[in-house]
């Protein structure tokens, strides 16, 4: 049963698509907990999750910074632990650190980064990794030989997203309280980094909807 407030606001929405000046707005004038909510985006993808070649990931760095701070385990050799550390992952190591993923199953952490030659390595947690969407991949920047480079860039706003077993793709964009802009600009650059990960073998729509709402919020169709 969703909640008295979340019913209240409900109501208040207009059968019809919403632009996402008015959808924005609608959402900082509803608040629906009484905690700093998000913002989430919501895309309904015209694809076939069950196909390898359907599947979409990217990564992008929003403009107007993360939404909330990442915990980062920085999968590394020995001589390159010390770089990784100072350039601010909050996990550092290689076969010790996978060892202890393996026997415990479990990941105190939000994005991991790894050197490709450690790559290899990562394979005997890749079943541990790969459904909590923590293994790292080229295409998303996340296995590199540049730590620190990646690190800033995570520290700056960067995020990695993909499609889940249902063919979607979910997002905290926001925070409620950002400014309107800034709201925007971060919501317009993903919806950008969303359509260019447009798989090749997807015929008709790509994107079939698209919803905003607030973390307890109900959501807001929006014209895209």
């Amino acid at each position: 049963m969703r909640s008295k407030k979340y019913q209240e606001i409900k109501k208040k929405i207009a059968p019809k698509d919403y632009s996402l000046e008015e959808a924005i707005d609608f959402i900082k004038e509803n608040k629906a907990a009484n905690f700093e909510e998000a913002v989430e985006i919501h895309f309904r993808l015209g694809i076939n999750p069950k196909k390898t070649e359907q599947q979409v990931k990217g990564s992008l760095i929003l403009p107007g910074g993360e939404v909330k701070k990442k915990k980062i385990a920085a999968f590394v050799s020995p001589e390159n632990e010390k770089e990784a550390q100072e350039a601010g992952a909050d996990l550092v190591g290689g076969g010790e650190l996978i060892e202890k993923i393996k026997n415990e199953k479990k990941c105190d952490f939000d994005v991991a980064i790894a050197e490709p030659k450690i790559m290899k390595d990562l394979s005997q947690i890749a079943k541990i990794l790969g459904p909590r969407g923590l293994m790292p991949n080229p295409k998303t920047n996340t296995v590199t030989t540049d730590i620190k480079k990646t690190m800033a860039e995570l520290k700056q706003g960067k995020i990695n997203f993909r499609n889940d077993a249902g063919g979607n793709i979910h997002q905290a964009i926001a925070k409620v309280s950002w400014p309107k802009e800034k709201i925007k600009d971060n919501i317009e650059a993903f919806i950008l980094a969303v359509r260019k990960e447009k798989p090749a073998g997807v015929k008709g729509n790509f994107i079939k909807g698209i919803t905003l709402s607030s973390t307890m919020g109900p959501g807001l169709k929006i014209i895209f």
